[in-house]
């Protein structure tokens, strides 16, 4: 059984509905399109919620399974909401050794949020990733793509607040 990764309720649209049942309709004939669909769809959603994975199977006629296999394996998808703001924290060993997991921790504690989960605002998200390539900065963090580098605890409240 598929457990339902967010905590925040799924919300569609007419519109988004309309255009997930429009890539599933033009692509159902070829079941090897299926992570196309899936690309689609989480370009129209901003993330893939159980719905719309159950949507995607049911429509491309393959099993749930297959869905979530590939939306678990693949780093570009997610299965929880992206905030408007994506902060994500290298845990890497570089970045680890020189402070990053307490960075992380700060994090949650000033969004109120885990990891890979999504402010109720939907504003920020907050996920670890292993390595961004900016060791020499270390420790660092992106958010939407802006690297910050040589961090404390004591700059996470000031970093937040710029987005908030």
């Amino acid at each position: 059984m598929i457990k339902k990764l967010s905590t925040l309720p799924f919300k569609s649209t007419k519109e988004q509905e309309a255009q997930l049942q429009a890539v599933i309709d033009g692509h159902k004939h070829d079941k090897s399109l299926v992570m196309a669909v899936m690309q689609k769809a989480q370009a129209i959603y901003g993330y893939l919620p159980i719905e719309v994975q159950n949507a995607i199977a049911e429509g491309m006629n393959v099993p749930l399974e297959k869905v979530y296999g590939i939306a678990t394996f693949y780093a570009q998808f997610s299965l929880t909401p992206q905030g408007d703001h994506h902060i994500s924290v290298c845990l890497g060993t570089a970045c680890y050794v020189r402070g990053s997991g307490d960075i992380y921790n700060k994090l949650q504690e000033v969004l109120g949020i885990g990891g890979d989960e999504c402010t109720a605002d939907r504003k920020f998200s907050l996920t670890a990733c292993r390595c961004i390539g900016a060791c020499g900065l270390a420790p660092v963090l992106t958010v939407n793509e802006e690297v910050y580098g040589r961090l404390t605890v004591d700059d996470v409240p000031g970093i937040v607040a710029k987005y908030s």
